[in-house]
Order: structure tokens, then C-alpha cells, then sequence
């Protein structure tokens, strides 16, 4: 796949997606570790994560209007033998590219991976860029990183190792910049998601009990 995408060029992902999703009608944002760049995790991921709001949405759908709508997308098959969804991808290369540079793309909706349907006006603007609320993206970050440790996968089990060091960053971002979890501005957040993600801090700090005091800053029980 030739090497890693740099941050320019994830930015660059990230704002040609944004623009093709608003362009037909969707209202969407940044998640994950694209995300987490924005608000000033210095590690650059390898792919590129947007969710994208609406009713009843096919994210397979949204796949073929992303390829339709900007020529730089494009779909191709999940490697997995029994896998039943295509894969978007970002074409990278240049003429003088061998292999081929290309970068992934993960489009997904509200309910998938437990991702709250956040009201458009908590989106939050950062570097230019739609992003999640950061309280709720450190959340769904702590998730990922809850999952991967229950993983039977060789390769997601070894992501929980990039998860700490991205909840880490996050985590010191998030307390200077006093978000709390009952502020008035996260009361949208469903109970279920609230009390999931208090389960998961005090996991969490059993394993990394330096991070207590940060954590409950933020609102939570450790």
C-alpha cells in the first residue's frame, strides 16, 4: 500500500469528505484517532473516520454517494472471505508511486459501535474541521480500547497498546480544557452510554490508576 499517509494528507482526506458529504445534503463529523488529531494528539493515524448523521441511514449507501460524489473515492472489496460490505478508500498515488498509495476511509452512523447520534450543533469546530465533542470522542476511545483487550485477534488485541497512548493525550487535552461530563452542553448523551462509560473508567484506572485523578476531574468515579 506504499507508506503511511502524513497529516497533510489525512487533512486533506478528512476535508474532501466533509465537503462531498455536506455537498449532498448530509450534516457529519470527524471520530477516532482523525479526531484526536485535531484536538492536538500528535500521533497520525492511517486512516480516516466520519460519521454521518441522518435517519435511517445504509452506511453502504453513503459508500457509493462518497465514490459518486468525489472521483478520489473509491470502492473495493473487504479482504474478509465472508465479508458482505465493500471498502472506501482514498486514492493517494502519484505517477511515480509504486505501489500504488492509497488510504482508508471508515464511513459509519450513529448506533454503530454504540456511537451516540449527537444534535448538530454540539459538533465542534477544530482546525478548520467538524469534529466530535471531545468529551464523548475520549469516551468512544476508551471504548475501542475496552474492546480491543477482549479481542480474540491477534492485530486488535495489539491496537489496545496505540489506544492508551491516544486516551493519554486525549485525557490531559480534555482536563485543561475543563470539559466535565454533566456540563450543560453533554446532556444529550444517552444514561446507557453514561453509565457504560463509568463502568469502563473504573476498568480503566484498576489497570492505569495514575490516570484517576485526571478521570475524575472530568466528572467521573474512580
Amino acid at each position: 500500500m506504499g507508506r503511511d499517509p502524513t497529516p497533510e494528507e489525512i487533512r486533506k482526506i478528512a476535508k474532501r469528505a466533509i465537503r462531498a458529504f455536506s455537498d449532498l445534503g448530509y450534516a457529519c463529523c470527524l471520530f477516532g484517532s482523525t479526531a484526536c488529531m485535531m484536538y492536538g494528539v500528535e500521533r497520525c493515524p492511517n486512516d480516516v473516520d466520519i460519521i454521518v448523521f441522518g435517519h435511517n441511514l445504509d452506511p453502504e449507501h453513503l459508500k457509493i454517494e462518497l465514490a459518486n460524489e468525489d472521483d478520489d473515492f473509491y470502492l473495493a472489496f473487504a479482504r474478509s472471505r465472508n465479508a458482505n460490505y465493500k471498502v472506501v478508500w482514498f486514492d493517494l498515488s502519484s505517477a511515480a508511486d509504486e505501489p500504488r498509495r492509497k488510504c482508508k476511509v471508515d464511513i459509519l452512523v450513529p448506533g454503530i459501535l454504540e456511537i451516540p447520534n449527537t444534535p448538530i450543533k454540539r459538533i465542534k469546530h477544530q482546525r478548520g474541521m467538524l469534529v466530535l465533542p471531545i468529551l464523548p470522542l475520549l469516551l468512544m476511545k476508551l471504548k475501542g480500547w475496552s474492546d480491543h483487550i477482549q479481542a480474540k485477534r491477534p492485530d486488535l488485541r495489539a491496537k489496545r497498546h496505540v489506544d492508551v497512548e491516544d486516551i493519554a493525550e486525549l485525557l490531559r487535552i480534555a482536563c485543561r480544557r475543563g470539559t466535565r461530563i454533566r456540563s450543560r452542553s453533554l446532556r444529550w448523551l444517552p444514561l446507557d452510554f453514561l453509565e457504560a462509560a463509568q463502568e469502563r473508567v473504573l476498568k480503566y484506572t484498576r489497570k492505569f490508576p495514575e490516570t484517576s485523578e485526571q478521570w475524575m476531574q472530568l466528572g467521573f468515579e474512580t
